[in-house]
Order: C-alpha cells, then structure tokens, then sequence
C-alpha cells in the first residue's frame, strides 16, 4: 500500500486516508438516490440506472485513485444528468441509446485530448470567466429543475413558469429539508445531503408521500441499460452537437474539479500547474466511457471530494475507498427506490447554490469578461440547455474582444471553441 499511494511521502496515513474516503462518500452519495431518478425521465430503467450508477462511480474512483493517486472521487454528474435526460432526451426527441452512444463518443474524444498535447492547450485557453460562467449556469440549472421537482415552480400557458402550491405538503417538507441541508452543511456535519434526503423522505410518509419496501436486497438486474448506446445512431449529423456539448462540459467541470482540489490538497506545483493532470483526465474520459457502456450519463470529478480533502485525504486510497463504499452501496435500492423526487429537490437546490458561488470570482471591472459569462449562466436554465448555454459564452466573448479591439487577449481555444459552437447552433 506505501509502494502503491506514497502514504508517507504524502503525509498521511491509511486510517486517515479511509476515513477521509467516508466522508467524501457521505458527501456524494446522494447520487446514489438522484442520478436514478434524473435517468427515469428518460425513459431508463431506474434499477438498472441504480446499478450503473454505483458501479459507474466505483471504477472511475478506481481509475482515479490508483492512475493519478489523487483523493478525488468520481461519479455520474450532477448538471450533466438532467442535459441528459431532460435536453437531450426529453427535449430533443432523441432515444436514450443514442444519448449514451454520444457520452461514449464524447469520452473517446475526451480520451484522445487527454492523451495529445492538446489537453494542456484547451483547459488553459479557456478564460477563467468562462468557466466560472458555465459552473454557474450548469448549477441554476439544477435549480431549476430542483424547483421544479419540488412543485414550488409549475408550468404556465402565459408566462412559461409560474408559482406551485406553497400551502402543499412536497413544497412545505422539501423547503424544510432544503434549510435543514443548509445548516447542517453550515454546521459542517459530515453527509448533510445524504441526511436531509432522508429526513424529507421520511417526513412524507405520514402523508403518503414515501413508501418504503424495505432497505437491503440483492442489487437489481443492470441488463436493460448493460450495452444498449446506440453508437450508430451518436454518428449521426444530429447527434454531432450533443457529442461536443457533452465533451466541454466534462472537460470544463473536470479540469476546474482537479484544479480545485490539488489546490485545496496541497498538491499543486508552485507554477500552478497539476502534477498528474494526464493520468486524471485518462480516468474521468475511462470513467465516462464505462458509464456509458453500464448505462448512466457522464461520470465526473466530483467537487465533493474536497470534503475529504478536508478531513485528511491526500492520496487515491481515498479515492478506491470511496469506489469501494459506492460497491457496498449496490445492496441498498430498495432504499433508493422508496425516495420520492421531492426528497432529493432540496439537495438539487442546495448544490445549485454552491455552484453559483463561482459568479463572485468573476472580474466585474471588465465589461469584455463578465458579460459572456452571466450571458451563457443565464441561457443554461432558459433554453433548459447546458449545451446553448456554452456555445453563446464562447461566441459572445470572442466577438466583443473582437469588436472591443482586443482579439489578441483571445486564446486560439476560445476562437476554435466559438466556432464549433457556431456550427452547433446551425445544425440544430
């Protein structure tokens, strides 16, 4: 184990390294209840997503930890998910086999840039603004749908949305489970999602909200999703568009993923460049990859990993400890299926405002920098597309240097971005 994670080298220990593996796991393993959920709305099988979800989550944490040794865990994302059922599948009209067929394109591409030169030239062209924006954007998103699985936003044959029924039981349950996340989290009590989802689940049983069937069982059959993408159908001219929006996303949020927490872990050289960075983008773009092929959408760093961080973590037993948890965590669907979606609402909501956090660190004294960045944050939730939303930041940011007289301060990735997002746009 010393040979293999460098415990000593690090400055760690294995007692700290697994108890730091649990509560990066307590931290995340509400996607164990939601990503199901999201992929229902498309049309999947919930035990099988159940399944794929967790095992999903347990190789790429496997490939994170022992690949780069980093105490990062993976899993499928928060943001990504919802593109994925909801855009794609719900708004697209496109079958949920060519949606993982684009994930698993997206993941070679996404492969092909970690492995060549040009990972290093995308992740440090792209602006600092940008993706500040698009981490926001993709978390008013969540919000939204957060929202809207609460019933406290409805649809409106005039105005689009409108306000639900705050006198309702889901809305008066789920916003107490929303403050009780809040404080917990403020209280930094380890799991306060896991422990707010469970809290508003049980509260609704007494008003028939939540129906339990018990709590352990063998793990559901993963056949209906097992290697069903449709990678004929992802080749497709159409299809082209979703590919790409699922390549920047993952390799936005994992890139920003890894920066941040080397740099919270101590990790980081002192140039601000991360050690390792090639081996971690081999294990999101595999991660993603075997997603696909179990049958979930994207599989990402998850920023949650900092928690870990916190407690200890500095290697990747933290990660495979946290792979090793998610394998344990396949004997509890019946637990995840009784969950309704109001429950998890409060924990959508929650992380959409830890996301929008990143608007504070963009530069407001320049016009040029932040205007792109609110402009693509706010398209996210209102063309209910992260895809759109990634597209107009690029091209609206590279015009107005453009017309501001300031090209040169546009790096080639933007130009190359902005671009490829402008053909989306006139292909769909």
């Amino acid at each position: 184990m010393e040979r293999l994670f460098r415990l000593t080298e690090n400055g760690t220990t294995a007692r700290t390294e697994l108890l730091a593996g649990l509560t990066t796991f307590l931290a995340m393993a509400y996607i164990i209840v939601v990503n199901p959920q999201v992929l229902a709305a498309a049309g999947i099988d919930a035990g099988a997503a159940f399944v794929a979800t967790c095992l999903a989550a347990a190789i790429g944490c496997f490939l994170m930890g022992l690949l780069a040794n980093f105490p990062i865990a993976l899993a499928p994302g928060m943001g990504v998910n919802s593109f994925f059922a909801f855009a794609v599948v719900g708004g697209m009209g496109v079958s949920w086999q060519v949606a993982l067929g684009a994930v698993f394109l997206s993941g070679v591409l996404f492969l092909i840039v970690s492995l060549s030169g040009l990972r290093e030239w995308l992740i440090n062209g792209i602006p600092l603004s940008l993706k500040l924006g698009i981490a926001a954007g993709i978390g008013l998103l969540l919000g939204l749908i957060g929202l809207q699985n609460l019933g406290l936003v409805v649809d409106h044959p005039a105005t689009l949305v409108g306000q639900g029924r705050i006198g309702s039981a889901p809305v008066l349950i789920g916003s107490a489970g929303f403050v009780l996340i809040a404080a917990l989290a403020a209280r930094r009590v380890p799991g306060a999602i896991v422990i707010g989802i469970l809290a508003t689940a049980l509260a609704g049983i007494p008003f028939g909200l939540t129906r339990f069937n018990g709590i352990v069982s063998a793990p559901p059959s993963i056949a209906p999703t097992l290697l069903q993408m449709d990678l004929a159908g992802a080749f497709t001219l159409g299809a082209a568009s979703i590919v790409f929006t699922f390549f920047v996303a993952d390799l936005l949020n994992n890139a920003g993923t890894l920066i941040a927490t080397t740099h919270r872990a101590g990790l980081m050289r002192p140039d601000g460049s991360v050690p390792r960075l090639g081996r971690a983008l081999v294990a999101d773009s595999g991660g993603a990859m075997i997603g696909a092929a179990l049958g979930t959408s994207p599989t990402v760093s998850y920023i949650e990993s900092a928690a870990g961080i916190q407690a200890g973590g500095r290697t990747g037993l933290t990660a495979v400890t946290v792979g090793i948890l998610f394998l344990a965590a396949l004997f509890l669907a019946p637990l995840a299926a009784a969950v309704p979606a109001f429950a998890t609402a409060p924990a959508l909501v929650f992380v959409s405002c830890l996301m929008a956090q990143s608007l504070r660190d963009l530069n407001w004294g320049d016009m040029t920098d932040y205007l792109p960045a609110i402009l693509g944050a706010m398209a996210m939730p209102f063309t209910f597309s992260i895809g759109a939303g990634i597209g107009i930041a690029f091209i609206v940011y590279a015009l107005l240097k453009l017309i501001a007289g300031r090209a040169a301060e546009v790096h080639g990735a933007v130009w190359l971005l902005a671009l490829l997002s402008a053909v989306m746009f006139a292909l769909t």
